[in-house]
């Protein structure tokens, strides 16, 4: 074995290397078998990975009406969402010291869009979103949820990783295209009527074989060369075919599926920050009541907080900063700052900015500190500024860095011994549940549950930490929620 892969695996055998200068020191990059341009490099990819959430979020966002009537400001939530995503990448890159970004959670924004805004304003939904983040920060700041990540299972830990990687990969085929919705049959089908018919589709199946050939061939900086690659046909494409936007009623099914990649009449943009303190801490409660109120929290905090420890669980094994048991150095710290970033996503109004696994498109390209962190946090605050440039890379370029990366991180499928199917049955629910209901956290619960109740039901009770039957009994309640709301309702 390497001294690098020495080091990543948390081994102590052999003396760390010293040190370039303070960077070096402050971040541990020598010790980690990094370097600055890897970092910078990892860090760029990252952004290029993440950048559609400048997008994404204000279409979701500001399609949701509340129940005053009252919607989000398209431009002011670009602004709040790229203001968010900026900051916490730069203080999980500072005080955690990882290679982990976070921006608006697409479940939750979801959630908040479509579910909670029916019953109450926004400014009141936020004020879940924060108080969900309280919560979060009380529980990684007291130890407790680091309790509950040192309860799971190596076997279950593992799976998860495995799980997030299909996950991305799926992520990855839906967004360009290559994998979508049947009128009726089968739930999902290859592309158009099982053939693959649109050009932003193809170009998608291009950037993937090139990042392919580039990385089996070791080519430093192979996913960002990919990205650059594939950006520039898409340009050229578009330019000379105009093939514009995919319309959803279906009327242009070759558009491209989020934003066209064109060059911006307009660089630059002032932000408009005039959503950032339009919350309301307690109103829900008031309009909605106390029980209704406490099942909504608690649904978020649940995606919230097994999201982001599934996605950091994954995230770290593959930056290899993850010791045997899993945890990672400054682990607190990281989900301090990812509970924060619920805080400030709720007072921006720009919903619950969690850890995403997109960062693993930087990681895969050598991001293994926090300094690949503050140049993804830079570029998102940059993005603030030139909205109309994020626009540029088409979402069905930077899905083919999500299917590297799955593909990557399936090698930790090695971990789990499936001769022993009280560890495989939980691990196998674990890992399909992920990408066949769209949901990290369900995908833990399931593992979660089956892990509790075959071991011990199989004379294995001695393998299930107490605290996994607590998480397990409140996963138990997580997906029985909505029964139980219509029941709180009609009493």
């Amino acid at each position: 074995m390497s001294q690098t892969a020495e080091v990543r695996d948390g081994a102590d055998a052999i003396e760390p290397p010293e040190p370039k200068g303070a960077l070096d020191r402050f971040f541990d990059i020598t010790r980690r078998g990094s370097s600055i341009p890897q970092e910078i490099r990892g860090g760029l990819v990252t952004f290029f990975a993440m950048a559609y959430i400048v997008i994404l979020n204000p279409i979701i966002l500001s399609g949701g009406t509340d129940v005053t009537g009252n919607s989000l400001d398209f431009a002011q939530v670009g602004a709040a969402t790229g203001l968010t995503a900026g900051v916490m990448t730069l203080l999980m890159g500072l005080v955690a010291r990882v290679p982990f970004a976070l921006a608006a959670g697409l479940g939750i924004n979801s959630f908040l869009a479509v579910s909670v805004v029916g019953d109450v304003s926004w400014p009141e939904a936020m004020g879940l979103v924060m108080i969900n983040g309280i919560l979060i920060v009380l529980l990684g700041a007291t130890g407790i949820r680091t309790a509950i990540f040192h309860a799971v299972p190596q076997a279950l830990k593992a799976a998860i990783t495995v799980g997030i990687g299909l996950f991305i990969a799926f992520i990855g085929f839906v967004d360009a295209g290559f994998v979508n919705r049947t009128p009726a049959g089968p739930p999902v089908q290859l592309g158009d009527g099982g053939s693959l018919t649109s050009i932003p589709t193809l170009i998608f199946v291009g950037t993937l074989v090139l990042m392919g050939i580039l990385i089996a061939r070791k080519v430093p900086g192979a996913i960002l060369i990919g990205i650059i690659a594939g950006t520039i046909v898409s340009v050229i494409v578009e330019a000379t075919m105009k093939l514009g936007p995919l319309d959803p009623a279906g009327k242009n099914p070759g558009g491209w599926h989020m934003s066209v990649p064109a060059m911006p009449a307009q660089w630059v943009s002032m932000p408009d920050f005039s959503l950032v303190g339009q919350f309301d801490l307690l109103g829900s409660f008031g309009r909605i009541g106390i029980l209704s109120a406490v099942m909504l929290v608690f649904t978020l905090l649940f995606t919230n907080f097994f999201d982001a420890m599934g996605a950091m669980t994954g995230l770290a094994r593959e930056a290899g900063i993850a010791r045997k048991d899993a945890t990672f150095p400054r682990l607190r710290s990281a989900f301090v700052v990812e509970g924060a970033g619920a805080v400030m996503g709720g007072g921006t109004s720009s919903s619950s900015a969690t850890v995403f696994i997109d960062s693993a498109a930087g990681i895969a390209e050598g991001a293994r500190t926090g300094l690949a962190a503050l140049v993804t946090g830079g570029l998102f605050l940059l993005s603030m500024f030139v909205t109309p440039l994020t626009a540029i890379v088409p979402i069905e370029v930077a899905a083919a860095a999500l299917v590297i990366v799955g593909a990557l991180m399936m090698a930790q499928i090695r971990e789990i011994k499936f001769d022993k199917f009280a560890v495989a049955m939980p691990a196998f629910l674990t890992i399909v549940t992920m990408p066949l209901t769209y949901s990290i956290a369900n995908g833990i619960g399931a593992g979660f549950i089956a892990w509790a109740v075959v071991n011990t039901l199989a004379g294995r009770a001695r393998k299930v930490h107490w605290l996994l039957w607590v998480v397990a009994a409140g996963f138990a309640v997580y997906f029985a929620r909505g029964p139980i709301e219509a029941l709180l309702a009609g009493g």
